[in-house]
């Protein structure tokens, strides 16, 4: 279980240097999703080990959460740009 919980942290750690170090936002959005996916492996595994069906109910509602913040970004950088234009 101790590699379990390595992995789990590297993963963490590899989505917050991506998240800090990113110079697009896209590379932002995968270091967001990268660090949504290891805390809610560590919640399941939380869960696992204290025997609280309580953090399994977190961790799906930050899943749904990280899903519903990654359409919404996404829809925003779709969106194209108006530009005002002033009819002088």
């Amino acid at each position: 279980m101790s590699g379990l919980v390595i992995v789990l942290l590297l993963c963490a750690g590899s989505g917050l240097w991506r998240l800090g170090h990113a110079s697009t936002t896209a590379d932002r959005l995968a270091g967001i999703q990268m660090l949504a996916s290891a805390s809610i492996a560590v919640l399941i595994v939380l869960a696992h080990w204290s025997k609280i069906d309580a953090w399994r109910d977190v961790a799906l509602i930050l899943a749904i959460l990280a899903a519903v913040i990654t359409v919404a970004l996404v829809r925003l950088l779709r969106r194209p740009v108006h530009q005002e234009q002033n009819n002088v």
